[in-house]
């Protein structure tokens, strides 16, 4: 938005995608199969150690990280109308598209300044977030007066994944005097926990044994639901609207690597990660 100012485009307004990127030619977005970014950090009982090796494993290498500050990969959702390659290319052009840290989790954002007070609880809510609105990755502009911008969100966890903990808006604006600012909302809470606007929650618990590398589904949620008004939202400002779904907390490769290998690890090393998923924002321009 600063460069929008200057050059009169903004040049970063991308949409949000997750990746792999590794150098073993295997595309791996499971912890719990995580093979590694290199050939030679691949797991077996003779690397036990690969958590604290320093990759890339080329000498004269200047920027490197340990093993263990790597994570296992990513995925691009798209919202497509139907699985051809024009529906896709149509859906990524429109940046209709999300990232997720692997899980396969279901997430869907909409925003607009007619929505009715419980349209997201509506069995056609998607169309009348296209009807009334727009999706992730669409522009609102020029608020009609007196009106406020509202957020339909609905996030569902991987089939055969995790639940999820808590959902959250990010916003972030350009004030009067050039300046960025960025706000996290949690807009939806699992186990029916009270959210107290302007306060963040802690995780919902943790269900993970580290001796066992398992997790169980004993709290959170499959599904949050939310509809969401920005109460602090100015017209006269450009701003930008994207969102976080969080699940409970799960194993990490590391303690995957711990039970299957018999891996020994720094305490200071994580074992336990909260996936999540990021949608393309929604701008806001006056």
């Amino acid at each position: 938005m600063q460069q929008e100012n200057k050059l009169g485009t903004n040049p970063f307004k991308f949409g949000m995608i997750g990746a792999t990127d590794s150098h073993t030619g295997f595309a791996q977005v499971a912890e719990d199969n995580f093979l590694g970014k290199y050939g030679s950090a691949s797991p077996n009982p003779g690397n036990k150690d690969r958590w604290k090796k320093q990759w890339p494993p080329v000498e004269g290498t200047v920027a490197k990280m340990y093993g263990w500050e790597s994570q296992s990969a990513g995925l691009a959702a798209v919202w497509a109308k139907e699985n051809t390659r024009e529906a896709l290319w149509d859906a990524m052009k429109r940046k209709e598209v999300y990232a997720t840290t692997g899980p396969r989790m279901s997430v869907r954002l909409f925003g607009g300044f007619d929505f009715a007070k419980d349209d997201v609880y509506s069995h056609d809510f998607v169309n009348i977030g296209y009807r009334k609105g727009v999706p992730m990755g669409g522009d609102l502009n020029k608020a009609p007066m007196g009106k406020t911008p509202s957020f339909m969100v609905s996030a569902m966890k991987d089939p055969d994944g995790a639940n999820l903990d808590r959902v959250q808006i990010v916003k972030g604006w350009l004030d009067a005097k050039g300046e960025l600012h960025e706000k996290v909302y949690d807009v939806a809470a699992s186990d029916n926990r009270t959210i107290t606007e302007g306060a963040i929650l802690e995780n919902v618990g943790s269900t993970v044994d580290l001796k066992t590398a398992t997790y169980k589904n004993t709290i959170g949620d499959a599904q949050l639901v939310t509809q969401w008004t920005d109460t602090d939202f100015d017209p006269a400002v450009k701003s930008f609207y994207y969102v976080r779904v969080i699940e409970i907390p799960t194993p990490r490769w590391t303690a995957f690597d711990e039970v299957r290998l018999g891996a020994t690890m720094d305490k200071d090393v994580p074992r336990i990660l909260q996936e999540r998923a990021y949608s393309s924002p929604i701008w806001y321009t006056p």
